[in-house]
């Protein structure tokens, strides 16, 4: 079940967390802060009781930041982060957004395969960007204002 993540819910994507990101995982403070901020939006994937998956974006202006996105090992190619991402780039839209923007491990073959199946184009890499040296895929997608917006103006002559 997918459902708005509420700050109740930050000791449950903490621990989450932990165990996938390890020493690089976001601490419980920042979690709740993350799940706090005017700006951010979360979505949880709920499986008999527990937090099978997270999602959490970042607002600014006409672009919103995939912050996290994180699946358990337990439910992983199942197709939560899909429903996850899906979900995120929905509400996105609904905000207003242009275009969402996220980053990923060029080691990551699974995410990266994800997110271009849902759109995403590499738009930058930063080199040796993570602890362990690898480099950080930088990706976009245009959201569906910017889709209506382009088809209008492809209507209309003007580009």
């Amino acid at each position: 079940m997918l459902r708005p993540a509420a700050p109740e819910d930050a000791a449950a994507v903490a621990e989450l967390e932990r165990l996938l990101f390890g020493t690089g995982a976001w601490s419980l403070d920042a979690v709740a802060g993350e799940l706090l901020a005017d700006d951010r939006r979360g979505v949880l994937d709920e499986r008999a009781g527990a937090v099978a998956g997270y999602a959490i974006t970042m607002l600014a202006d006409d672009t919103v930041d995939l912050q996290r996105i994180g699946v358990h090992p337990d439910h992983q190619r199942r197709g939560v982060a899909q429903a996850l991402l899906r979900t995120v780039i929905d509400q996105a839209g609904r905000d207003g957004a242009d275009r969402m923007l996220l980053e990923v491990s060029a080691d990551n073959e699974a995410a990266l395969g994800l997110y271009r199946r849902e759109g995403f184009a590499e738009i930058h890499r930063r080199l040796r960007y993570y602890p362990d040296g690898s480099d950080a895929v930088v990706m976009s997608r245009p959201l569906k204002a910017a889709a209506l917006a382009a088809t209008e103006n492809e209507e209309h002559g003007s580009v």
